[in-house]
């Protein structure tokens, strides 16, 4: 049996239920696992106009945001429980706040993210320039050179790329704002198109 289907198929028994193809029973699942103390990260999928989202959250706040194709969920799913906690969930009810402010920005609506963010997945220099990319304003553009100074290292323009194309949660720590100095748009982890998208939904591009 695969590792996660383990654990989960533990989690349930533990909460009191058993595992069952229904939108109510898995709901019931989620709630008795998480009213026990069971869940230490939730997740849900989201639609958005990129595809498919895997949403992720903890108790901390948003920890995951994942694009359809470019790894698979069960993929995201078995990385974080190395990472975080095997203790994981799907429970939409618990990333409902994130599904609203993902649709209302996709819909225009929303300029900044009021969602509490857990940093876990991020450390030292990463950290430093995914931040100061969160403070890049709606519609605006900032470069890997900029970003890198704000995180402490005006040289690290490259080191700055990589953590950029490590970010854990595209869309709400908006990675898609960076460019190059010379205003190509430069590589994003959910491909070119899907950064187009973005800024041209903020006004940032033609």
């Amino acid at each position: 049996m695969d590792p996660m289907n383990e654990i989960e198929c533990a989690l349930r028994a533990a909460a009191g239920g058993l595992p069952g193809p229904t939108e109510e029973q898995d709901r019931t699942f989620a709630e008795r696992a998480e009213a026990a103390g069971l869940v230490d990260v939730a997740y849900t999928s989201v639609d958005s106009p990129l595809g498919p989202l895997t949403v992720v959250g903890t108790p901390a706040g948003l920890v995951r945001v994942a694009y359809a194709g470019y790894r698979s969920q069960d993929d995201v799913l078995e990385d974080l429980a190395g990472r975080l906690s095997p203790r994981i969930v799907e429970a939409p009810a618990r990333l409902d706040r994130a599904r609203r402010e993902l649709d209302e920005y996709f819909l225009g609506r929303r300029r900044t993210f009021d969602l509490p963010i857990d940093w876990s997945l991020c450390r030292g220099f990463t950290r430093g320039v995914l931040q100061a990319t969160v403070r890049i304003p709606y519609g605006q553009l900032g470069t890997y050179a900029t970003v890198a100074a704000e995180a402490g290292s005006p040289r690290g323009v490259r080191a700055a790329g990589n953590a950029l194309g490590a970010n854990p949660m595209p869309v709400v720590v908006p990675c898609h704002r960076v460019v190059r100095t010379g205003g190509a748009l430069g590589g994003y982890t959910g491909g070119i198109e899907r950064k187009q998208h973005l800024l041209r939904l903020e006004g940032a591009l033609d």
